[in-house]
């Protein structure tokens, strides 16, 4: 039998780490670059609320969309290494993931 190249286990792994609003919103600031939770945090409207940050981080981080690398007392979290530029590289825009099943376009909402 032949593998599908959508990797169906895989995509839905991907799509179900994306299926909150909340990290949703958190890949498309990553997408500007690294924050730690404080900034997360801030940038969600959860102050006081870095446990449910942090969650959100970990399901983001164990399907592999996203890393953290500590620096200092602090991690820094930011889009899995290449992730955008395999994007790019296929041909989608800068302002998009390619999850390899499908794209995820993320409009750029610098005013928040």
């Amino acid at each position: 039998m032949a593998k599908d190249p959508l990797e169906p286990r895989k995509c839905a792994v991907l799509l179900g780490a994306l299926a909150a609003p909340e990290r949703l919103k958190i890949v498309r600031f990553l997408a500007e670059g690294p924050h730690n939770v404080t900034e997360i945090a801030d940038m969600l409207g959860l102050k006081d609320k870095a446990v449910n940050v942090s969650h959100h981080l970990t399901v983001l981080k164990h399907a592999g969309l996203i890393r953290g690398l500590k620096r200092g007392r602090f991690v820094h979290y930011s889009l899995r290494p290449g992730m955008l530029e395999e994007a790019e590289a296929a041909g989608i825009p800068r302002e998009a993931l390619n999850l390899g099943c499908c794209k995820l376009e993320l409009p750029d909402c610098s005013g928040r």
